[in-house]
């Protein structure tokens, strides 16, 4: 017989449809029950617990610390029973319940929300949330459940699946080119505007190229400046193609600027450091069907576009 103090299992979803809806009111339509009914379930939780888990306004509720706290858990939780359930079952074929994804802002929205698109259309259970934003988020905190990012994280207790190779490349405009030059090795760039994109932990205005391979590798680090910077690669691409400057972006942001012309590669004989495409996630959601399927799933999609020069624009 369960106690009737502390936390009740049952109240794990009530809360966390509460948290979701944003209101009282809202929380009472999603449940079907009144909006009295939601007050008093809650408030027996709180009592229950000891502390207040939400602040109530006429129109508005937010979370405590301690109702973030137990959102956070209690997400957790459910993700986790949906996992086993799936796993014992016949329906782990059929990934169902929430999937939080993160990605990068111009390659989430050129690349990932289409695949995301695809995904749901092909497993209409899974409830899909993409969030973009321009950087990636600590590998550490438990906001999504799927990160695509660049370059393979050094944590040994994320699993990381390459999804597709990706380099970086220098490139400016034909206009641009004509009116400054051709730089011919990498310590001419630094007589050239080159524009800056201030993105995750990457070293602003340094350049890292690479001449040679093996044991002849050479790598020469040069500090560029010019009078444009932004925190996105859209902007940076567009800036490049009006003639402002030579930029270093991944090969599938620019590939198709290049092969129409519109950018010119710049020290082609000049290897940068390589920026390959991962889906990351937690050690413990490696039996997460949900999770496992759709990394497949994006893995399988990308692999259809081949080296990033065939990607689709």
């Amino acid at each position: 017989m369960a106690s009737s103090a502390g936390i009740q299992p049952s109240e794990l979803g009530f809360f966390t449809s509460v948290a979701t809806a944003g209101s009282l009111s809202a929380a009472a339509r999603d449940l079907g029950i009144t909006t009295a009914a939601v007050s008093k379930r809650l408030a027996q939780m709180e009592a229950r617990i000891g502390m207040p888990l939400v602040t109530r306004t006429t129109r508005r509720m937010s979370l405590t610390p301690e109702g973030e706290v137990y959102l956070e858990h209690a997400r957790r939780i459910l993700s986790e029973i949906e996992d086993l359930d799936q796993l014992l079952t016949r329906s782990k074929g059929r990934p169902s319940g929430l999937l939080r994804v993160n990605a990068t802002l111009g390659f989430g929205r050129m690349h990932v929300a289409p695949v995301i698109s695809e995904y749901v259309a092909a497993y209409p259970e899974v409830d899909v949330q993409l969030q973009l934003s321009a950087d990636p988020p600590p590998l550490n905190e438990d906001a999504f459940d799927v990160c695509i990012r660049f370059g393979e994280p050094p944590d040994a207790r994320i699993v990381a699946r390459k999804l597709a190779p990706n380099r970086r490349l220098l490139c400016a405009s034909p206009k641009y080119l004509r009116d400054h030059g051709i730089p011919n090795t990498p310590a001419d760039l630094r007589r050239h505007n080159c524009i800056g994109i201030r993105q995750g932990s990457d070293a602003y205005g340094v350049w890292r190229l690479t001449a040679g391979k093996g044991a002849k590798a050479r790598t020469e680090t040069v500090r560029v400046r010019g009078n444009l910077t932004t925190n996105d690669g859209e902007i940076a691409v567009n800036w490049a193609l009006e003639g402002h400057g030579i930029l270093m972006r991944a090969e599938w942001d620019i590939e198709r600027f290049l092969r129409s012309g519109r950018l010119v590669q710049v020290l082609p004989q000049y290897a940068t450091p390589e920026a390959d495409i991962y889906a990351v996630y937690h050690q413990r959601h490696q039996l997460s069907s949900r999770i496992r399927l759709f990394v497949e799933f994006m893995a399988a999609k990308f692999s259809e576009f081949g080296e990033p020069a065939n990607m689709p624009a």
